[in-house]
């Protein structure tokens, strides 16, 4: 029997044992022409994606690839954007109901774990089918500090100290590797936590910046790159303090030019 055969229903293994609807979600989020990174540090977690406004007539402040899910804690969706919409709506009322049970907020953690066993639930009955995208968590802990967590369509989550997703996946996780290689060796440490907790808010931020740059081969402009950031440092505004936020223009643009005058 032919592929085909195998991939018409969600539920039916072929001979390999492989779930062929469920790769093809996969498929979706490497397709959708976006890559998103992420980088932890020692009181900040960042997550930056490529802006593409399809059509000049399009108002660009209305598309976006990062949302909020508590005020504490936000996530970059790469795929399909409608069912990211979608997840990200689920989200929130999986925290909002946390909240009104325990009185106080879910935390990264958990949130993760609850999305992925959604997620799992969607490749197990025929009627449903899995979401065509990857999304990546950050969030503060507040006993852990920053945290990092990203979910897949078939229902796995893991916690990360940098991760990426999207078309150009493999290239910016081998980026990151080599990156914390040499945080190890320049910190005298043989530990990837130990470096990763040495890590201030600007040095994560240009980590980021520095990983999409790279992997595009591309010098951006404040507009053509979003960045939401979770920071419990004193540079941070008190303000805006240990909560979830996306930097405004002037804030990237800022960035942007420490990266390339440090390059």
């Amino acid at each position: 029997m032919s592929r085909t055969s195998y991939d018409r229903y969600l539920t039916v293994f072929s001979p390999e044992g492989r779930l062929y609807q469920v790769e093809y979600a996969f498929k979706a989020i490497s397709g959708s022409g976006h890559t998103a990174i992420s980088v932890r540090g020692k009181d900040t977690s960042v997550v930056i994606i490529q802006k593409k406004v399809a059509d000049k007539l399009i108002d660009a402040s209305t598309v976006t690839h990062l949302f909020s899910i508590t005020p504490t804690i936000g996530c970059v969706m790469t795929g399909l954007i409608a069912d990211a919409r979608s997840q990200v709506a689920r989200a929130r009322v999986e925290s909002t109901d946390f909240r009104f049970k325990y009185g106080y907020e879910i935390t990264p953690d958990a949130l993760a774990r609850r999305l992925a066993n959604l997620n799992q639930v969607y490749t197990q009955k025929a009627a449903m089918r899995p979401f065509g995208i990857a999304m990546i968590l950050i969030g503060i802990d507040p006993e852990l500090g920053p945290q990092v967590f990203k979910l897949d369509p078939a229902g796995y989550f893991v916690g990360f100290h940098a991760s990426a997703a999207g078309q150009k996946q493999q290239e910016a996780m081998n980026h990151l590797e080599k990156k914390w290689k040499k945080l190890d060796n320049g910190r005298g440490t043989d530990d990837p936590i130990a470096a990763g907790q040495t890590l201030g808010r600007d040095e994560v931020i240009e980590i980021a910046i520095e990983a999409i740059s790279t992997v595009h081969a591309t010098d951006y402009k404040a507009g053509e790159i979003e960045i939401g950031i979770t920071s419990s440092s004193e540079l941070e505004d008190p303000k805006t303090r240990g909560k979830w936020r996306v930097m405004n223009e002037a804030e990237v643009e800022h960035h942007l030019l420490a990266y390339a005058e440090k390059d």
